[in-house]
C-alpha cells in the first residue's frame, strides 16, 4: 500500500482527498491541516509521497516543499492549486516538485458567492504540470470524463 501525506488547510478539501484516494485500496492517507505540522510529521513517519495544497496559513505549499527539500527529502511531492497562474507553476517545478494539479478552486467559488455573484459552473478542465528528467512538460487540459487525478502517471509511484 502507498502511503500519502496529505495537506491542505480546508477539513473538506482533505476529507474529499481521503476517500477519493482510498477508495481504490491502494493508498494510505494521512491528512494534516497545517505545513509546519507536516513538516514534524514527515520528521517521525516514512510517507511515499506527499500531496500539498498552495494556499495555506502559516506557511503556503511552496514554502513547505522548500523546507522539504531542504532537509535532504527527496520524497515525491505533488502541489495542488486552485491558482494556475504560470509564475506559481514555475516556482514550484524549481523548488522541486515533481507534479503541479490546477483546478477551479472552491476558495474562488466561495468568493463568488459571497460577493452575491453566485456560483458558476466549473469548466470541467484540470491542468497539470509534470516535471520529468529534463524539463516540465505542460499537459492540455483534461476532459472532463478524465479529470481523476492518478498517481500511477509514472512507474515511480508504484512499488
Amino acid at each position: 500500500m502507498i502511503s500519502i501525506l496529505y495537506v491542505d488547510d480546508e477539513p473538506g478539501m482533505l476529507d474529499i482527498g481521503k476517500l477519493f484516494l482510498e477508495r481504490g485500496g491502494q493508498f494510505s492517507v494521512d491528512i494534516i491541516t497545517s505545513a509546519p505540522a507536516a513538516l514534524t510529521l514527515l520528521d517521525s513517519k516514512k510517507y511515499d509521497a506527499v500531496i500539498a495544497d498552495y494556499q495555506m496559513p502559516e506557511m503556503d505549499g511552496i514554502e513547505f516543499l522548500k523546507r522539504v527539500r531542504a532537509s535532504g527529502n527527496t520524497i515525491p511531492f505533488i502541489l495542488f492549486t486552485g491558482k494556475g497562474r504560470e509564475e506559481i507553476v514555475i516556482q514550484a517545478l524549481n523548488a522541486g516538485a515533481d507534479f503541479y494539479l490546477s483546478s477551479p478552486s472552491s476558495r474562488t467559488r466561495s468568493a463568488r458567492q459571497s460577493s452575491g455573484e453566485g456560483p458558476r459552473r466549473a469548466s470541467g478542465t484540470m491542468s497539470a504540470v509534470k516535471r520529468t528528467s529534463s524539463t516540465s512538460c505542460l499537459t492540455p487540459p483534461l476532459p472532463s470524463t478524465q479529470r481523476e487525478p492518478s498517481l500511477h502517471g509514472t512507474g515511480r509511484w508504484r512499488r
